[in-house]
């Protein structure tokens, strides 16, 4: 039996998993109409991601969750590859907080999915609909529509028909939208197979991560919240799948691990092979791909989940800025232009760190840890790995910007090439155009103490520093800002923010920047205005009486034009 007439929404996401669950938030704070289509009958309840980084927990804080997530989480988590012989090769515990929030965290992958899909109960435009099977799409000029199997109260199978104007596939790896667009999906699933074993009422309580290169049987041994333990085993070519998940076997391979492995209260015991692939495009005509759909990388670097919270986030602001009627649908082919080279960026790396741990030849296994044991001994080698510094950050030279010397739109030089003598002289000639910005305190009477998101709002920002931008920006310019909905924003360091509160343009917020985070970022780089992105990404860096050009660059970038939106809410504001 069918339904021939279409539930109508703005946007519909197929998988109600991590990607597809941030993509509706972000949305659905920005007012727009969202269903989400999920085949199972509930979330998935088992144990899977376990690392969330600081650029995600970041994102989190944007759709207002920050404090939900957090219970979850187990900051600061340090990780050690360690040898046969249980010696460090490497330790990673980053210490950095450039975007307000620590960069490694272990996480219950369940319960927070959880409470993403919980806050989506605070948007009424937003519909999930477990139990409902997408089996194909219609797309046409105007729409898509998403044709979907499900089980009415009586048990009757009925397909439903859900019509939207852009449709976002984020069912995992084996996504049937990706499928239907006949896009590539191109990488390698390596043979090694893992077991992978979660239990409750951790037995050995310790709070980090443990990457066991031994040559005998390469391991995994991760504490996370909840007193839940992870181990994770590589398997031979001849153990089977069935032999592995056996209770015996299992107790065998943890025989090392604890005393008694009989008494373990198990979540799980699973085979799963990585794979590392990543699709040639996210997006033709309406449907795009988001996610494991879009990517899968082997668990080694925590990726995965952050992948798809990147993802969701550069995607968010795009579709709610074409559904404002800011710009075209082209502004989707950004979409890939930004994300696809740090997605495979980061399954390359997490290739090789598999590659590092699954090491059993003697051969190579002395020459790993011999190289280690000499890095080990300079400083700045050591600092690379603690720090985390071997991680892409990611970095966009093609999308929404402007470069920041040739004022090119679209595109931007990783570099600085100016030859003005505020650049030549600078402390760094990198770009800060195409990578996420930073998110220290800063304070203003109204709001006190806050990190700058917090203060300067949910969509585009343009920062200046030590000046009013009223007073540095031309009349026509500041209309365009005001289209697009862009906040003005002044940073000042704290003994000056009195006089700014009273000498600036009544429009501009005035941020007093407390610890002197922001005057640091600002000597290094002869850039004293920024115009960034909702997504937090530097779009325009530029000397102030550049502006006029950087700002017109990137808005041509985007291909913005003039909003139907009223003049009092020239653009989308997420719910806190």
């Amino acid at each position: 039996m069918a339904d021939s007439t279409p539930s109508t929404s703005e946007v519909l996401i197929v998988g109600a998993g991590p990607t597809g669950l941030m993509l509706a938030n972000i949305l659905g704070g920005y007012g727009y109409s969202v269903t989400v289509l999920e085949a199972r009958d509930t979330l998935i309840d088992y144990p899977r991601g376990v690392g969330l980084d600081d650029e995600s927990l970041r994102t989190i804080q944007s759709i207002g969750l920050v404090d939900q997530v957090r219970p979850h989480t187990t900051p600061q988590h340090i990780m050690r590859l360690v040898n046969g012989r249980g010696k460090s090769i490497i330790i990673n515990n980053p210490q950095t907080d450039e975007f307000g929030w620590e960069r490694k965290h272990g996480f219950i992958q369940p319960e927070v999915d959880r409470e993403l899909c919980n806050g989506l109960s605070r948007f009424a435009n937003v519909n999930v609909l477990f139990g409902h099977e997408v089996l194909d799409v219609e797309e046409s000029a105007s729409a898509v529509t998403a044709i979907a199997r499900t089980t009415d109260a009586e048990g009757n199978q009925v397909e439903t028909r859900f019509e939207a104007q852009y449709l976002v596939g984020c069912e995992g790896g084996k996504s049937p939208t990706r499928k239907r667009l006949g896009v590539s999906f191109e990488g390698e699933s390596p043979s090694t197979r893992w077991l992978v074993v979660d239990v409750n009422n951790d037995p050995l309580g310790t709070p980090n991560v443990f990457l066991g290169a031994d040559p005998e049987r390469p391991y995994v041994s991760i504490g996370l919240p909840h007193a839940v333990r992870r181990w994770e085993f590589m398997l031979r070519d001849d153990e089977t799948e069935e032999q592995a998940t056996d209770p015996e076997f299992v107790n065998r391979m943890l025989a090392s691990h604890v005393p008694d492995p009989s008494s373990l209260n198990y979540i799980r015991r699973r085979v799963f092979t990585h794979h590392a692939r990543v699709a040639g495009s996210f997006r033709k005509g309406r449907q795009i791909i988001a996610g494991d759909a879009a990517h899968l990388m082997p668990v080694w670097m925590g990726q995965g989940w952050n992948s798809g919270m990147r993802d969701a986030t550069n995607l968010g602001w795009k579709l709610a800025t074409i559904l404002s009627g800011q710009a075209t649908d082209k502004l989707l082919d950004t979409f890939t232009d930004e994300r696809r080279d740090h997605a495979k960026a980061m399954v390359d790396l997490s290739l090789t760190m598999g590659k590092v741990i699954k090491i059993t030849n003697p051969l190579g296994v002395f020459a790993r840890d011999t190289a280690s044991s000499v890095l080990n001994l300079f400083p700045s080698v050591k600092s690379y790995f603690a720090d985390m510094r071997f991680k892409p950050m990611p970095r966009y030279v093609k999308g929404v910007l402007a470069d920041p010397s040739t004022k090119a739109s679209g595109t931007a030089n990783g570099k600085l090439t100016n030859k003005l003598i505020p650049f030549t002289t600078a402390n760094t000639n990198i770009s800060p155009v195409g990578v996420q910005f930073i998110q220290p305190k800063v304070r203003t009477d109204e709001l006190g103490t806050v990190l700058l998101d917090e203060a300067v709002g949910k969509w585009w920002t343009l920062l200046v520093w030590g000046n009013d931008p009223v007073d540095v920006l031309p009349a026509e310019t500041l209309a365009k800002l005001k289209d697009l909905g862009a906040r003005l924003v002044a940073v000042v360091p704290e003994t000056q923010y009195e006089w700014a509160k009273r000498d600036m343009h009544e429009e501009t917020l005035v941020l007093a920047d407390t610890a002197g985070r922001l005057k640091k970022w600002f000597d290094d780089r002869p850039t004293p205005m920024l115009l960034i992105r909702p997504d937090r990404f530097v779009a325009g860096a530029c000397l102030n009486q550049d502006g006029p050009e950087t700002i017109d660059a990137v808005l041509a970038a985007m291909n913005f034009h003039s909003s139907a939106r009223s003049e009092q809410d020239p653009a989308p504001a997420l719910a806190n």
